[in-house]
C-alpha cells in the first residue's frame, strides 16, 4: 500500500490533532471526574449531562455549537477575534472539536478510576493531618493511573477519528483541516476514488483497533494487579 503525500499529510494532521486534543483535555478529564466521583455540590447531576452530551447527541450537532459560538460576530467569537485567537476553519478547530467529542470517554474512564479507590485509604490519610490536596497526590492520583493512561488511549483513538463534529466546525480543508476521515470522505464521493478511499479505511482502523486493544491490556492489567494484592 502505497500512500500519497495528500494521504500522508492527512494522517500527520490527524496525529498532530488527537495529540493536541488529548493533551489539553487530559487534565481537566482527571479533573472534572475526580469532582464527580469524590465531591458533593449543587447541579451536579446538570454538570454530568452537560458533560456527556457529546455522546448522546450527532457529532455535527456539537460542531455546529462550536462554529456559532466563535463567530466573530458573536461575544466571545469577536472577543477571541481581537485577540487574533479565532479557531474557526483551521487545525486548531480540529483539535478543539476532537477534545470535546473525546471528553466525555475520558472523564468515564478516569472517574471509574477514582471510585474503585477504598475511601478508607483516604481517610486514615485525613486522620494522619495529609491535607486534601496532599492526599490527591499521593494517594488518588497515582492510584488512577491505569484509568488515566486508559483515558489517554481511548481519547486519542476517539479524536484520531472524528468528524463530524471537525468537518462543521474545521471544514475540510486540504493540507489545512483534512484529517483522515475527511479525507476518506473527499475519496469515496470522488469519481474513481475507491483506491484511495480503500487506503484510508486502513488508516483510519489501524489507530483504533490499536487504541482499543491498548484500552483492554491496560484494564486487564490493572485488574490482575488488583487480585494478586
Amino acid at each position: 500500500m502505497v500512500i500519497t503525500p495528500a494521504e500522508g499529510q492527512a494522517l500527520w494532521l490527524s496525529v498532530k490533532v488527537a495529540l493536541v486534543a488529548v493533551t489539553v483535555a487530559l487534565p481537566f478529564a482527571v479533573f472534572v471526574a475526580y469532582a464527580f466521583a469524590r465531591w458533593s455540590f449543587p447541579f451536579k447531576s446538570f454538570l454530568n449531562v452537560l458533560v456527556h452530551i457529546p455522546l448522546v447527541v450527532p457529532p455535527v450537532v456539537i460542531g455546529y455549537l462550536l462554529l456559532v459560538t466563535t463567530t466573530p460576530t458573536s461575544k466571545f467569537g469577536g472577543w477571541l477575534s481581537d485577540l487574533g485567537l479565532n479557531p474557526s476553519f483551521t487545525w486548531g478547530a480540529a483539535a478543539i472539536a476532537s477534545g470535546v467529542m473525546a471528553f466525555p470517554l475520558m472523564v468515564r474512564a478516569v472517574r471509574q478510576a477514582f471510585e474503585s479507590q477504598p475511601i478508607a485509604l483516604t481517610e486514615i490519610a485525613e486522620t494522619l493531618g495529609a491535607s486534601r490536596y496532599r492526599r490527591f497526590l499521593t494517594i488518588n492520583l497515582p492510584l488512577a493511573v491505569p484509568g488515566i493512561l486508559t483515558a489517554t488511549v481511548l481519547g486519542f483513538g476517539r479524536a484520531i477519528g472524528e468528524f463530524g463534529a471537525t468537518i462543521t466546525f474545521a471544514a475540510n480543508i486540504p493540507g489545512v483541516t483534512q484529517t483522515l476521515p475527511l479525507a476518506l470522505y473527499t475519496a469515496a464521493q470522488s469519481p474513481g476514488g475507491e483506491e484511495a478511499a480503500f487506503r484510508l479505511t486502513l488508516l483510519c482502523l489501524i489507530p483504533a483497533v490499536i487504541s482499543l486493544i491498548t484500552s483492554e491490556w491496560l484494564t486487564r492489567r490493572h485488574y490482575f494487579r488488583n487480585e494478586q494484592r
